[in-house]
């Protein structure tokens, strides 16, 4: 069976980077084949929760592949079909936006764009405040959107962030692989969880 290539495309939702290179490691154990993208924000900027430039160099590491952090450097993916199937986790409100209204201005979302021009699936992995209010609206658009598939998701602080969405994270795995088979992995919308 041929070893299976992921793009892992990361935003700026920097709360869960933590979460984001537990499963990169996760897929590498795995044997799976990771090339990482980093969005020019996500790559560039320093925030209470780390280094730029830490972050990079752990995503290599782990990746064990260059990151891809500009528009120029990510258009190839696609048209010479260096992955099989592209992850956008952490994926935030503003990159959701942009990818439901055909944006392309970072180096996530034309990774994204050149995955799906050739018809490649697209795992989104949600972490965002305003997903059950301006979000809203993208994440409907996106789910009725060929080759778009969602990792499942619920509310991570209902009585504190009513509005606020993050992805379970470790079921990245077993959603990418129903969406290699073209299908969104059920359930979608998880249950509240305290220990989330």
């Amino acid at each position: 069976m041929k070893q299976l290539t992921f793009g892992f495309a990361m935003c700026g939702s920097f709360c869960t980077f933590s979460k984001a290179f537990e499963q990169m490691e996760s897929l590498r154990q795995d044997g799976y084949r990771l090339v990482p993208i980093m969005s020019e924000t996500a790559s560039s900027t320093d925030t209470r929760f780390g280094n730029a430039e830490e972050f990079k160099v752990r995503a290599e590491m782990l990746c064990g592949h260059p990151v891809i952090d500009s528009i120029v450097k990510a258009e190839p993916i696609g048209p010479q079909h260096l992955v099989d199937l592209m992850i956008v986790a952490p994926c935030t409100g503003n990159t959701l936006a942009k990818l439901a209204h055909g944006i392309t201005d970072t180096a996530v979302t034309m990774a994204v764009k050149s995955c799906l021009r050739i018809g490649l699936p697209v795992l989104i992995t949600l972490a965002t405040n305003d997903a059950l209010a301006a979000s809203a609206q993208n994440i409907g658009r996106l789910l009725n959107t060929k080759h778009i598939f969602f990792t499942p998701f619920r509310q991570d602080a209902p009585e504190t962030k009513a509005t606020s969405v993050v992805a379970d994270f470790s079921m990245i795995l077993p959603a990418a692989l129903k969406a290699l088979e073209g299908k969104q992995l059920q359930p979608l919308l998880l249950g509240s969880n305290d220990s989330f």
